[in-house]
């Protein structure tokens, strides 16, 4: 390997590293507070609010994401008026925006799902605890159910994160310099794909590991209580 191309172009996948920083949290959290809504959609009896959740969900975890993303980059300007939107929101000709939306549209259908199923089990006994101390269905489900079902929610979750990170390297088919961007540029340059695309696979090693230990410390800060349990239940046995 020649080290001297990657020492070269350590700017280039910083700034790559900058752009797929911005683009990964914003999304998620946007994601994140936009599935809270819709899992609780999918939870309703009434078909009017819950298909068009269910069909939302589906259509988004039911296609990859790179044909969601061309999709919203290169088809949404054909429709009628877009171009004068664009006159006023100059943003919204740019690729950034699209691969945010896209990303934004991805990570709400899977994220809701999770959230969906964790809800799903919340077990009985909390909800007429809920019930049996007078509290109305929203209080019900801003103050037991939800709360519980982000706790449970947490493993999946981490995955969904972690994946969505991965799937931002497809931000780089529309012409945006990401961690992928940068590899693919590095490439071109100096016809050198192995220092190219492992340089920017450290990359995205070291910011998956930060994630996972990050996890692991917000899932051990809200699972104390099972922790003690466990270490009840070995002492006994012991």
């Amino acid at each position: 390997m020649d080290f001297s191309v990657i020492i070269n172009e350590l700017p280039l996948y910083f700034e790559g590293l900058l752009l797929t920083a911005q683009l990964v949290p914003f999304s998620l959290i946007l994601g994140f507070l936009a599935a809270i809504p819709v899992a609780i959609m999918r939870l309703s009896r009434n078909p009017l609010v819950n298909y068009p959740a269910f069909a939302f969900t589906y259509f988004f975890r039911g296609t990859p994401l790179l044909v969601q993303l061309f999709l919203l980059y290169a088809g949404v300007g054909q429709l009628d008026g877009y171009s004068e939107l664009t006159k006023e929101f100059d943003f919204l000709k740019g690729a950034y925006f699209f691969a945010l939306l896209a990303f934004f549209l991805n990570t709400t259908a899977y994220t809701a799902e999770i959230f969906r199923g964790a809800m799903a089990e919340t077990p009985f006994g909390e909800i007429e605890a809920a019930k049996a101390c007078g509290m109305s269905k929203w209080m019900i489900l801003r103050r037991i159910t939800i709360p519980s079902a982000l706790r449970r929610a947490l493993p999946a979750y981490s995955n969904e994160v972690i994946f969505m990170l991965h799937g931002s390297a497809l931000a780089s088919t529309i012409t945006l310099v990401d961690l992928t961007g940068a590899a693919r540029i590095v490439q071109s340059r100096y016809y050198a794909p192995f220092e190219a695309f492992i340089t920017a696979g450290v990359f995205y090693f070291v910011l998956t590991f930060l994630l996972v230990w990050a996890f692991r410390l917000v899932e051990k800060h809200f699972n104390k209580h099972l922790n003690r349990r466990e270490e009840t239940i070995i002492e006994v046995v012991t």
